[in-house]
């Protein structure tokens, strides 16, 4: 991944903050492999490529941390100590779930099979597009942790494609409702 798009998009979500305080509650919550991805990641960049507000299109943070206890009520602790760490405005955007538990309801949800994932970052490979597969952690210290299996190019490229590896049924209709948002967007099916 390149070290120059990688700073390029961290700048990018160092200067959102709603995103930023999303990333710092979440950093304070302290779960165990924890993430933030998808729309709240790749939105952000998609905004300031376009020349539109930061929180323009966000309909919610995707926050995915990784516990092998894959019991529905370890899963709603979590989700109610996540709420509970929010104010009412961002309390409804934000939605955690438990990458463990994913395998459990994908393929009733999405008709499409899903083998267990090993980690939070692990789920990023499998997410419908190569664009939307980024996510980001507030450490301790400051710094900023980007994971992207599938590098950057395409977001500062302002393109949709599918998922290199995992073809889903959903790209089309992902990418079109992006599409509508964010016009500049080029679609390769």
């Amino acid at each position: 991944m390149s070290r120059d798009l990688t700073e390029r998009l961290e700048a990018i979500l160092r200067a959102a903050p709603s995103l930023m305080q999303v990333m710092e509650t979440a950093r304070e919550l302290d779960l165990p492999d924890w993430l933030l991805f998808s729309g709240a990641i790749y939105q952000r960049a998609l905004n300031h490529l376009t020349g539109r507000d930061p929180d323009y299109g966000i309909k919610d943070y995707d926050l995915g941390y990784f516990d092998p206890d894959v019991s529905y009520e370890a899963e709603d602790v979590v989700i109610k100590r996540v709420a509970a760490a929010f104010e009412p405005r961002l309390r409804e955007m934000v939605e955690v779930r438990n990458q463990a538990r994913v395998h459990l309801w994908f393929e009733g949800k999405f008709g499409e099979p899903y083998a267990p994932l090993g980690s939070s970052a692990e789920a990023l490979g499998r997410f419908t597009s190569a664009t939307f597969a980024v996510g980001a952690r507030l450490q301790r210290d400051g710094r900023m942790t980007i994971v992207a299996p599938f590098g950057l190019d395409d977001i500062f490229a302002l393109r949709l494609r599918p998922n290199p590896t995992r073809r889903t049924n959903g790209f089309l209709r992902t990418a079109q409702a992006a599409q509508a948002r964010w016009p500049e967007l080029s679609i390769e099916a």
